[in-house]
């Protein structure tokens, strides 16, 4: 075995007690919060390290570059176009509420030991390549997923999002500078991101890697539910405007629609005032994260869900009001690239490029906002045996988080040529 997938092994053992709860297992890493903050210097360290250049955009967004010819430190070589001629790798650092350990790390630390393994075969690229961390992946501290890719491409306004706060009021703009989208990405001409499976289909296939398609169409919509706060003891059950009535039957509705469609919805964050035991709430707040494997079904759904809760609100005597907060379209990663990674993942072996799955993915990414935006994009997977993601059981043994390496570097290798 070489030295660079050793080097998997002691990266992620630095990464493992980062952010990690003692109670539960999970992740706390949250953007530009403490654990991140460890986690951008480690980045920043592992760049170092390798001689690589490091740049920060103004959305936080890190970006660590070696220059064509392997040269360290530089963006580009002297003379050499300045305009979409880099491959870019990586993925995110932060994780969702008491998430797993894998999902946007180990693309990342797949990243540095895929160059290490390249440095180790004595690879001498004729394009420059770049490792991205991008910035509140998981939108788990302001609510937008792949927010600083959107910002990257100018999929989002900063004007728009500057004002965004936690949950403890502190806004987006206070922590980053923000600003016009920056053109570092002018210098990517494509775009290849390796990450944990979510979900069985490799395992159901035996393979420990496998190629995307592409991404269902999803979104996020806020449902607010407004009633009539009052004593939970002396008012009449006839008598109440009770919100949290209108969202339980909201709640089994999204259950029933996607069931029957076989698409996703799901009510997995929920705020309640005034949040007393005793008291019947006056105000709900809901988010309703929905997927589809069509963007018409994904409408339909959506709208039908919220036709079923106003009804309800009817009854209830109380109003709903339903704003959708970051919405995206279905996403097909682009075919040529996908079929120069798939050749090369299978060393050029025709009947092993057959076999080699090709999923699609009902989870965001940053490589859909990128191939949204007009950047070519891929991506691979790596096996997960448990199926469960944004949760601590989420995993990836270590022989196929090393056979994600060896991918991603084979993979590399071909665009690098």
């Amino acid at each position: 075995m070489t030295q660079a997938l050793p080097d998997f092994e002691r990266m992620w053992a630095d990464l493992a007690p980062i952010g990690r709860s003692a109670a539960s297992g999970g992740y706390f890493r949250q953007p530009w919060a403490a654990a991140d903050q460890e986690l951008r210097a480690w980045f920043a360290e592992q760049a170092a390290a390798r001689g690589l250049g490091l740049t920060e955009d103004a959305f936080g967004n890190l970006v660590a570059w070696c220059g064509a010819s392997g040269e360290p430190g530089a963006q580009r070589a002297e003379g050499e176009p300045t305009t979409g001629r880099a491959v870019l790798t990586g993925s995110h650092l932060d994780s969702v509420l008491d998430g797993g350990a894998f999902d946007g790390p180990l693309g990342i630390v797949s990243a540095f030991a895929a160059l290490d393994l390249l440095r180790a075969r004595g690879l001498r690229p004729a394009r420059p390549l770049a490792i991205a961390a991008f910035a509140e992946e998981e939108g788990s501290r302001f609510g937008r997923a792949c927010l600083g890719s959107r910002l990257a491409v100018g999929a989002a306004d900063w004007s728009e999002v500057a004002g965004l706060t936690d949950d403890r009021g502190v806004r987006l703009g206070d922590l980053v500078p923000g600003g016009p989208a920056e053109p570092w990405l002018a210098e990517i001409g494509c775009y290849l991101e390796l990450h944990v499976e979510q979900g069985r289909a490799l395992v159901d296939l035996g393979a420990p890697v496998g190629v995307a398609a592409g991404i269902w169409p999803h979104g996020r919509w806020r449902f607010d539910v407004t009633g009539r706060a009052d004593h939970a003891g002396t008012t009449r059950m006839e008598d109440r405007a009770d919100p949290m009535l209108t969202y339980a039957m909201t709640a089994l509705a999204a259950n029933k629609q996607a069931r029957l469609a076989g698409q996703r919805a799901t009510f997995g964050r929920l705020e309640v005032s005034p949040n007393g035991t005793n008291a019947v709430p006056g105000h709900l707040r809901a988010w309703l994260d929905a997927r589809a494997d069509n963007e018409s079904d994904l409408h339909a759904m959506v709208a039908g869900i919220q036709t079923q809760a106003e009804a309800r609100a009817k009854r209830d005597g109380t109003r709903v009001e339903v704003t959708a907060e970051s919405v995206s379209g279905a996403v097909s990663f682009d075919e040529p690239l996908a079929r120069r990674v798939a050749g090369a993942v299978a060393g050029g072996d025709r009947a092993r490029v057959r076999r080699l799955p090709v999923l699609p993915t009902q989870a965001g990414h940053d490589a859909g906002i990128l191939q949204a935006a007009g950047v070519s994009s891929a991506m691979l997977f790596v096996r997960n045996p448990t199926g469960i993601s944004h949760a601590p059981e989420e995993f990836a043994p270590m022989a196929d988080c090393l056979a994600g390496v060896e991918a991603l570097a084979d993979a590399l290798a071909e665009l690098l040529a």
